[in-house]
């Protein structure tokens, strides 16, 4: 079914993202350059991400599947047009407490995302 090849892709993004380009792009580019990166790669990565969610929820016709992708495309949604304004702006004001915390939350949605889509994988399969 497309829609699980779909889902599956966004996992794959999502683990690769985590696991090979966020470490090294902090550990090898300097502070301002790793930090111009990842303010034009977020917002990309949650459209094209979310964008591949909704599509998945859209075209499925398994109600969970369904339910699953749309829950994850609104919180990519969540993530682009709230949260990352409001991180890049605790980052410009240098509040320091209110980066991190916001930054937790970015990074708490998307475990709960790559998790709630392996489990519909997992059951999909």
């Amino acid at each position: 079914m497309l829609s699980t090849y779909i889902l599956a892709a966004v996992v794959g993004i999502i683990l690769f993202f985590s696991i090979a380009v966020a470490p090294t792009v902090f550990t090898v580019l300097p502070k301002e350059w790793s930090s111009a990166y990842v303010r034009k790669f977020f917002p990309k990565y949650y459209f094209v991400l979310g964008s591949m969610c909704l599509l998945a929820g859209v075209i499925t016709p398994i109600t969970f599947v369904s339910h699953s992708a749309l829950l994850c495309a609104g919180l990519f949604a969540l993530s682009l047009w709230v949260l990352t304004p409001m991180i890049n702006h605790a980052t410009d004001a240098s509040l320091k407490k209110r980066f991190a915390y916001l930054h937790g939350l970015s990074v708490a949605i998307n475990i709960v995302q790559l998790i709630l889509l392996m489990y519909v994988l997992w059951k999909t399969l």
